[in-house]
């Protein structure tokens, strides 16, 4: 997800400063890769400069001068733009999996490529099983998405290591000629 557009969701909730749209961020989001302030802070100033937010005020409770920001209306239709856009389905046929398996065949031997499957069909397996317990032992709703999120992934990758390591001779035939 772009910082850009979740600061922008954030911010729809109305006026925030950065310590606060990292903590939502946090709160809504906990399984994703955290936010560092660094980039909040520069995200916003990116975001005021494009004219897609403003500072709405500001407070100093116990330390520095912290300015809230609110969305203009330029940053309520680029917000409303982007959640309108479909994301495009996986612009590309393959992915790490798949390279991976292609250059075994064509720096080694199916044994590497077959050896390779089983190996990162094990690490998919216990990533799963983490994930399950993620999602029985979940706090949130959103925490519990995340999970089934990546499960979901996990699955799909699962059968297709299983299908492609059935294809693993053919697969070397058409490779290596």
């Amino acid at each position: 997800m772009s910082t850009r557009h979740l600061l922008l969701g954030l911010l729809a909730r109305g006026p925030q400063h950065g310590y606060e749209l990292k903590r939502a961020h946090d709160d809504a989001l906990p399984s994703a890769k955290p936010l560092a302030f660094g980039q909040v802070y520069a995200t916003i100033g990116r975001l005021e400069r494009d004219g897609l937010i403003e500072p709405a005020g500001s407070d100093r409770v116990a330390g520095p001068e912290r300015v809230s920001y609110q969305l203009t209306h330029s940053g309520r239709t680029t917000l409303a733009e982007w959640l309108d856009a479909v994301e495009t389905p996986a612009p590309h046929l393959g992915g790490a999996l798949l390279e991976k398996v292609v250059v075994a065949l064509l720096a080694a031997d199916r044994d590497t490529a077959t050896r390779y499957l089983v190996q990162q069909r094990a690490a998919h397996m216990a990533r799963m099983r983490e994930l399950i317990q993620v999602r029985q032992t979940a706090t949130s709703v959103s925490e519990a998405a995340a999970a089934d999120y990546t499960i979901t992934h996990l699955d799909a990758d699962l059968r297709w290591m299983q299908q492609t390591a059935a294809r693993v001779d053919a697969l070397e035939k058409e490779i290596r000629p």
